[in-house]
């Protein structure tokens, strides 16, 4: 039954999956089961999108039937929490509010079974250190749409420099204008087009 979920989400039917995991959860199926069926379907819309099947607006819906079943399912995972694939700090850089993109990737992490902690916008770069400090994660994701934000990513960079972390973390670097010379520029560890490069860069790393 648990392939019925991972089906449903793969082909974004929201109202079924959500139905079903909560008749599920009245029937005292596993709740790390039908967690595992939806990322199983998450992958599975994570390929659609590589094939040019899905586009933006579906990773996004597919982000927000993932919230949706984590707020279902989340009182029952405290107990009951499987082993998460690593941790992953996410924020939108210092003079950058935009969270869109942002929330993309998060709900794309969380998916994909990993610890992430979402520092949410305007991020200055000492907290992404202290972050790093606080819970041991060993990858960061920043997000930028503003070309005027470059810096902010550089500066970020920088500052795990100083605070003797650089070779500690991987960070990788995501939004509309994120290109390699912006990765180079700013002396981040690679950069991704969308949420599901952000996935499969932490995934390479995490591994």
């Amino acid at each position: 039954m648990s392939n019925d979920i991972a089906a449903l989400m793969a082909e974004l039917e929201e109202e079924k999956v959500l139905a079903l995991v909560k008749k599920q959860l009245e029937e005292g199926v596993d709740v790390n089961a039908i967690l595992a069926a939806c990322q199983e379907g998450m992958i599975g819309v994570g390929k659609k999108f590589e094939e040019g099947t899905y586009y933006i607006s579906d990773l996004m819906m597919a982000g927000e039937i993932f919230k949706q079943i984590n707020e279902e399912i989340g009182p029952n995972l405290a107990s009951e929490q499987s082993a998460k694939a690593g941790k992953v700090i996410v924020g939108t850089v210092k003079d950058d509010i935009h969270d869109i993109g942002k929330d993309l990737v998060v709900g794309m992490l969380q998916s994909a079974n990993m610890d992430v902690t979402d520092l949410g916008v305007d991020v200055p770069a000492e907290k992404f250190v202290e972050a790093v400090k606080e819970t041991g994660a060993t990858v960061v994701s920043l997000s930028a749409l503003l070309t005027v934000a470059f810096d902010s990513i550089k500066e970020t960079v920088e500052a795990f420099e100083k605070a003797g972390l650089r070779d500690k973390v991987k960070i990788m670097i995501g939004g509309g204008p994120i290109d390699e010379t912006v990765c180079k520029y700013t002396g981040a560890d690679n950069w991704g087009a969308d949420a599901q490069a952000a996935v499969t860069l932490a995934r390479g790393w995490l591994s």
